[in-house]
């Protein structure tokens, strides 16, 4: 193990981070990205520090082959997308790179500083930008080409010790994001790390922060939740921890009332792990309704005028997530092809749109239309410029 120093306003060498070598970390090379090795590289022969980051580098550790590879360099968003033809710069606050392979996407960031807060929007350097990540195990930085991982904040003492610690203060960690109340009991249900008492205490005290949490990205987390390989081990730890009634609060409700309900509503999800799960449209979502609509077809009704309420019925059900109508689509019609009944696609109308009680907006698209249409406007606009 080596240790990296910088030089203080004093000019004495400070410890700023451990470095652990291969034989250290244990990662096994073949299992990183080849798509990734080469954004790295490229970044690195272009003159910038550039690293594998965040739950990628986690898994590696863990012995997991990673889903998805995030980037971090010191370049900025105009010199990645110099480098890569191939490449698109997003976002409007703070501006992230996505490198397109195919149909996959690598998602390029830049070092961000502190000058603002942990949720500081402006670029810095890389022992700035550690300080802003949410828990020291997805805080390390890896380089596959020195095969070494860079840790500023204990991360890896804290994998071996099997705790998920924060980075950022409890004072601030969930009143700057309180999206990460939902990733901190993720990722302890996911790895079997332990939630230290401190941060459970918060996590039960600010859990109200969350109903202010916009539906796009609640139902952004929902969507990852679905699609991971460990659905039902996190479901049932967000309800544990009080968690899941601001995410699904129709199915926590009754998960609370009926143990029965939330035995299926449970194992439907887990079932989502199985072999024979190949996330076509649909099939992930209707593991959040399914349970639900069984209690509250009517048989009865025509197929036409079944599917239409059913449909409605399903969206009200899993507010505020707003999920692509297109999936939801899909989710109905394989609920009614489970009971024998084929639905055309002349049926796939959408009735009245459920709306919230707060604000009266639509939940089939997030926003308003009008403004929809001028922010797709605008970005096309810069695009073309």
């Amino acid at each position: 193990m080596r240790i990296r120093y910088s030089t203080g306003k004093n000019g004495k060498l400070i410890k700023k981070a451990l470095v652990y070598t291969r034989d250290e970390h244990k990662i096994n090379f073949d299992d990183v990205d080849t798509e990734a090795l080469l954004i790295v590289r490229k970044l690195k022969e272009a003159g910038f520090e550039t690293y594998i980051v965040g739950g990628a580098v986690r898994d590696l550790i863990l012995g997991k082959k990673p889903k998805d590879f995030d980037i971090a360099s010191e370049a900025s968003p105009l010199k990645i997308k110099k480098v890569f033809r191939n490449s698109r710069i997003i976002g409007r606050r703070f501006r992230l790179v996505h490198v397109y392979f195919g149909q996959r996407i690598f998602e390029v960031s830049t070092f961000r500083s502190l000058r603002d807060g942990t949720s500081s929007n402006t670029f810095g350097a890389i022992d700035e930008d550690v300080l802003r990540r949410d828990f020291t195990m997805n805080s390390l930085f890896y380089d596959p080409q020195q095969q070494i991982v860079v840790d500023y904040v204990g991360g890896m003492k804290d994998i071996r010790r099997k705790l998920v610690r924060p980075v950022i203060s409890l004072a601030e960690i969930f009143t700057d994001d309180p999206v990460r109340m939902i990733r901190a009991v993720k990722y302890s249900a996911i790895s079997g790390f332990a939630l230290p008492l401190r941060l459970i205490w918060k996590i039960r005290k600010q859990s109200p922060l969350l109903s202010s949490v916009s539906s796009s990205r609640l139902t952004e987390e929902i969507l990852k939740i679905i699609h991971s390989s460990q659905a039902a081990l996190i479901v049932d730890a967000l309800d544990r921890y009080g968690l899941y009634r601001y995410l699904q609060p129709r199915a926590a409700a009754i998960m609370h009332d009926n143990p029965n309900f939330r035995r299926r509503y449970l194992t439907s999800l887990a079932a989502l792990n199985q072999n024979g799960f190949k996330d076509i449209p649909g099939q992930a979502l209707g593991a959040l309704i399914n349970d639900y609509l069984e209690e509250s077809v009517d048989w009865n009704l025509g197929a036409s005028e079944n599917y239409k309420t059913v449909f409605t019925e399903a969206r009200r059900f899993v507010l505020p997530m707003n999920p692509p109508r297109f999936e939801m689509e899909h989710a109905v019609k394989r609920f009614f092809v489970s009971h024998g009944i084929n639905i055309k696609r002349s049926h796939f109308i959408e009735g009245p749109k459920p709306r919230t009680q707060e604000t009266g907006e639509s939940h089939t698209g997030g926003e308003p239309k009008r403004r929809r249409r001028k922010a797709h406007n605008k970005g096309k606009n810069k695009a073309i410029s």
